[in-house]
């Protein structure tokens, strides 16, 4: 029986190799062609690998190859759920096809997702996801040149031709307004900010094609300053130093979190929710539940996004470049009554889903 040589550190192939009394070349083949080797000797290979321990090397794979079975997913924060929740059901997906998922998450900071996109690059990924609040175009574009497809989530692209998987954010603000209005709610208080962010700007699109659906109901612009809670905070205390007479009957915050702190500072200020003032959430942030008041919210299907984002670089991975179309998948909504918009009532009551309105035709249903 041939011996293994000794060794320090992890086995490597020509560990393999002496122990299972082959050459280089016909362990390579067991690993990547076994059809080429005969089966009793492909079994030795595999015990050898077995008995020591050994995994394949795959920086040495993905030198050879140009390429691994990885996909990258940039976030541009994991502090939202909806982000947790595409990153599950990207995992899920890429695993059903053999690929691993890498994940970075910018924390908002394009010069940190610069470095994230550089960096997945590096490791010689197949293709990246990229979760983004912004276009991102020179970064896009940089890592496409260098052979890695890019599929954008949760934001579509205007400047880029490139695939895409969004929530329709309008019909999100336009339901959720629509159920104020339902609710009673005549001066619709719609606390956001940052209306660059493409998000922010459709949910806004939504809310005034609602308001604009229903005579004598008006819109209250509340300026947060910025997405996060803080703002909430600061946009709560002022609706509830308004006069009674101008003050909102109703307020959509465009986040969850957002939404969740006007709830506090309107209760801290003996406004009753929702008995005086119905509240809603935009984007069902799992993190903004646990409050003493369920928010009212909008489904954005994570995993639903995360599934389909994996399934549109595959497919561009496998097409002919020359006859690849890039096509935007657009997911509906689906309102979720709680108790900050309906109070003791059974959330059954009031249900709402959204249609997909496309009017792109690369736009379609998954």
């Amino acid at each position: 029986m041939v011996q293994p040589p000794r060794r320090d550190g992890p086995p490597s192939v020509r560990h393999v190799a002496a122990r299972a009394g082959v050459s280089l070349a016909t362990v390579s083949n067991v690993l990547n062609h076994p059809e080429r080797v005969r089966d009793a000797t492909a079994d030795r290979v595999r015990a050898a690998i077995a008995d020591l321990g050994y995994t394949p090397d795959r920086n040495a794979r993905a030198l050879a190859s140009g390429s691994t079975r990885s996909i990258g997913l940039v976030v541009s924060s994991l502090q939202n759920s909806l982000f947790s929740d595409l990153l599950n059901g990207a995992q899920l997906a890429a695993r059903a096809q053999e690929f691993a998922l890498l994940i970075a998450s910018s924390e908002n900071d394009e010069q940190a997702q610069s470095d994230h996109l550089a960096f997945l690059e590096s490791t010689r990924t197949s293709g990246i996801l990229l979760a983004t609040m912004t276009e991102s175009r020179d970064q896009v574009e940089r890592t496409r040149r260098h052979g890695h497809p890019v599929v954008y989530v949760n934001y579509e692209p205007t400047e880029v031709d490139a695939c895409a998987v969004v929530v329709d954010n309008e019909q999100a603000g336009y339901i959720a307004t629509a159920h104020l209005i339902e609710r009673g709610a005549r001066r619709i208080g719609f606390v956001s900010a940052r209306p660059d962010l493409q998000p922010v700007a459709r949910r806004r699109t939504g809310v005034l094609r609602a308001i604009a659906e229903h005579p004598g109901v008006s819109l209250v612009d509340v300026d947060a300053g910025d997405i996060d809670p803080p703002g909430g905070t600061d946009a709560g205390a002022r609706i509830a130093r308004m006069p009674v007479d101008e003050r909102p009957d109703g307020v959509l915050g465009v986040t969850d979190l957002l939404a969740m702190a006007v709830v506090t500072e309107l209760r801290a200020a003996g406004i009753r929710v929702p008995e005086d003032i119905p509240v809603s959430g935009c984007d069902h942030n799992s993190i903004a539940w646990g409050g003493a008041v369920p928010l009212t919210s909008v489904t954005m299907h994570g995993a639903d996004m995360g599934r389909v984002a994996v399934d549109l670089l595959l497919a561009e991975l496998t097409d002919d470049p020359a006859e690849h179309v890039h096509r935007t998948v657009v997911l509906g909504s689906d309102l979720v009554p709680r108790e900050s918009t309906l109070g003791r009532e059974r959330p059954s009551a009031v249900q709402a889903r959204a249609a997909v309105v496309s009017t792109d035709p690369r736009r379609s249903e998954p």
